[in-house]
């Protein structure tokens, strides 16, 4: 087995393990060096003087048959220490140590998250549409969470302009939610790219869409929220994006809510009110986007 696929299915045994935080083993690995080293540690602290290097072989051994079995399905197995993991998320605090794809995982440094209410209004799916439109034909990745109302509206625009949309989304790669999105799924696989944190068969939960909020913020270099009430999973990602060091763009119709209004004032934050105003805004943030394969504008890595 070769050095980075043993890594890579060492790093699967580690998570697989019953009580373990996911950062903090990837933060064991970042300072030991390597999955393997810090997975017969940990054998040792469980198991004592039961543990043996045939322990963590066959953990590692059972690890590698689930990925294989995984990439028989076209699903892509990313640890964070790969080259091919998107770099952009190796600079958040919530990193996912392993990453599930379908469709084409390349560099994505021109991207741009557009988001708003799953209840989304005729003016909302409008705005989208037309950020989503303008972004694709300018080359712009469109990156959203696949849920109903706001995000389908970006997909599907930017779809129809020909460009790239990526889905983050809240489930297992291999679920479908909401089951009425489930052609749109697969249309993003086949020409863009669908991607998930949780393993490929994971059901939603309350907790799984925040954590998929930050991992889209992570992924785009900014986010605009189309609408968002104060429950919103978009506001939700406004925030993290603000943490990530991300720029946020509010438009006229979040700003009738109170946390918008207490958003405006923050470093990052651009108000628009009028789609003339949102789009020269963004225009203004594509300007200081790296066009190139370079990490310019972003925050410092966390590296091996």
């Amino acid at each position: 087995m070769e050095k980075s696929v043993a890594e890579r299915a060492a790093l699967v045994a580690l998570l697989r393990r019953t009580g373990v935080s996911w950062s903090e083993i990837a933060l064991d690995i970042q300072d030991v060096g390597s999955a393997s080293s810090v997975l017969r540690r940990a054998l040792v602290e469980t198991d004592g003087l039961f543990a043996d290097e045939g322990s963590a072989d066959a953990l590692i051994e059972a690890a590698f048959a689930e990925i294989e079995a995984w990439q028989s399905h076209a699903i892509i197995v990313r640890a964070f220490f790969d080259d091919d993991y998107p770099q952009q998320l190796r600079a958040i605090r919530e990193m996912p140590p392993v990453l599930f794809a379908r469709g084409a995982l390349v560099p994505d440094f021109r991207a741009i998250a557009v988001v708003g209410s799953r209840e989304a209004s005729a003016d909302g799916v409008r705005i989208a549409k037309a950020v989503a439109t303008s972004l694709a034909r300018q080359g712009v990745t469109v990156v959203s969470g696949l849920a109903k109302g706001i995000d389908t509206a970006a997909h599907e625009a930017a779809l129809e302009a020909g460009g790239r949309t990526v889905a983050v989304i809240g489930t297992g790669i291999r679920r479908y939610y909401p089951a009425t999105n489930r052609r749109l799924q697969d249309h993003i696989a086949d020409v863009g790219l669908v991607l998930s944190q949780f393993w490929p068969d994971a059901p939603p939960t309350k907790q799984s869409f925040p954590m998929r909020n930050a991992v889209m913020s992570g992924y785009a270099a900014a986010t605009v929220v189309v609408e968002a009430g104060a429950k919103s999973g978009a506001r939700i990602q406004a925030r993290l994006a603000l943490q990530h060091g991300r720029p946020v763009v509010l438009t006229n119709q979040v700003m009738q809510h109170e946390w918008a209004r207490s958003f405006a004032d923050n470093p990052g934050v651009h108000v628009v009110r009028g789609m003339s105003e949102l789009l020269d805004v963004v225009d203004g943030i594509l300007d200081r986007m790296p066009t190139g394969t370079g990490m310019e504008g972003f925050p410092d890595l966390v590296t091996l």
